[in-house]
Order: structure tokens, then C-alpha cells, then sequence
């Protein structure tokens, strides 16, 4: 496919002001069943976020998503052959049209972008949870931790009693392959304040690309470590819902 020779540089939306969500659960991961979505409807030139430079082949995602040992931990391999293609990590087109250092979440296509130089962006494929439609708006990346604690708040462990030994006031769940915050977690500030929304790794495979029962935006965890070695603190954030 040809690529387009004139491209918008329009913001691709008019974020209205930033709505608080109500607490949300703590980005906590579920099964991996959930709803897929269809093709991406939120840019200006839609098609865009499918023209790959160039394509991964099939022995670059068997590297990409290959067994990692990451702070004394090993991540599994991820079986990509059983992942819908278009949620591998790739370089596409940039559809955004934001700022190169821009990250972008595409909630509803299940996009996650990177917006790099010269009219390309680093596509992720995500998985979105209840609280990932919580919030919407623009912030920064405040914080950015490796391997994170994971603490459900407490509106959560009163639903859920049984994680009430990971509280906040226990002092959370211990970092692990187990931990639903997986690898890594970027957390969104804005206006100076906790969004509660959390970008993060994910130990379930099989939630990219769908819409699960809870938790906020989530990566596989090899593409979470990816993204978090690409993007400084204050990076700016846009999330359209």
C-alpha cells in the first residue's frame, strides 16, 4: 500500500476537560476473555494506523516477544502467533497527529501510540479494563516504576475481601510475574494531580485487544518494558475515549 502523500497534522480531537473517574479498582487483571473491537475510528485519517514501516517479520517477533530476565525475573515468551497481528508492537504511519513524544491511547481501536519524528509513531496493542474507560483528557508521566507494588484501593477490598491482604495499608502485592501491574507501570498526572490511570504490564497474553472486567490500560509486559525505556518522566499523555 501506497502511503498518502498529503498528511493531516490536525489534532485528531478536542479533549474536553479532564473528568475525575470515581475510585477506580486498582488496575487489577483478569482472565483474558472480554470484547474485541473493530477497525479504529478516533483520527482524522483512520487507515494511517495501519501502514506498518515496515511490517515486523516472523523472526523479529520471536526476538520481541522472546523469554526476557528482567530484575531477577523471567518473563515468558508470549505465544504472538495467537495474537491478532495488528496488536504486535510495530512502527506505523503516525495517525495522531500530536507531537513527536506524545503518547497517545487509542481506548476504543485498543491502541496504545508513541508519537516519534518524522510522521511515524511506535503502535502497542493494549487491553482495556472498566477503569480504562474512566478517564479522558491530557497529563504527563509523573512516575514510572520498575516491577511495582500492587495496591488495591480500599473501595476495591471492600468488594473483594479476599485481597484484603493486599491493601494499602499491608503495603500492597509484592512485585512478581503474578502482580497485576506486571513489569513495569507509568502513572498519569494531571493538573498536578493522580489520575489513577495507569499504563502497565500485563502477565495475560491473552487480554490484548479486548475489553476485560477491570484494571486501567495494559501491555504485554515485553512491550510495556519497551515503551518504559523510550519515555522520560513528563512525557505528555493524551487519552481518547
Amino acid at each position: 500500500m501506497s502511503f498518502e502523500k498529503t498528511i493531516s497534522r490536525r489534532s485528531f480531537l478536542s479533549l474536553s476537560a479532564m473528568t475525575a473517574a470515581s475510585a477506580l479498582a486498582g488496575c487489577a487483571s483478569t482472565s483474558g476473555t472480554g470484547t474485541p473491537v473493530g477497525q479504529p475510528m478516533s483520527f482524522p485519517n483512520p487507515v494511517r494506523a495501519f501502514q506498518t514501516v515496515p511490517a515486523p517479520t516472523d523472526a523479529e517477533l520471536a526476538v520481541m516477544y522472546g523469554p526476557i530476565e528482567d530484575g531477577g525475573f523471567l518473563i515468558p515468551a508470549v505465544p504472538f502467533q495467537q495474537i491478532d497481528p495488528r496488536f504486535y508492537r510495530q512502527q506505523v504511519i503516525d495517525p495522531t497527529g500530536q507531537p513527536a513524544g506524545t503518547i497517545v491511547v487509542d481506548t476504543p481501536s485498543r491502541f496504545l501510540y508513541l508519537v516519534q519524528p518524522g510522521g511515524t509513531a511506535m503502535r502497542y496493542g493494549v487491553g482495556i479494563g472498566r477503569e480504562g474507560f474512566a478517564w479522558e483528557g491530557s497529563g504527563v508521566i509523573q512516575w514510572r516504576q520498575r516491577w511495582p507494588r500492587w495496591k488495591p484501593p480500599n473501595e476495591m477490598v471492600a468488594r473483594q475481601p479476599e485481597l484484603a491482604k493486599y491493601s494499602i495499608e499491608n503495603g500492597g502485592m509484592e512485585p512478581g510475574l503474578k502482580n497485576p501491574l506486571g513489569a513495569r507501570a507509568l502513572y498519569i498526572f494531571s493538573n498536578g494531580e493522580d489520575t489513577l490511570y495507569r499504563l502497565h504490564g500485563n502477565p495475560d497474553w491473552r487480554s490484548i485487544g479486548k475489553a476485560v472486567s477491570s484494571g486501567c490500560v495494559r501491555l504485554l509486559n515485553q512491550d510495556i518494558i519497551d515503551l518504559y525505556d523510550r519515555v522520560p518522566n513528563k512525557a505528555p499523555v493524551v487519552v481518547l475515549q
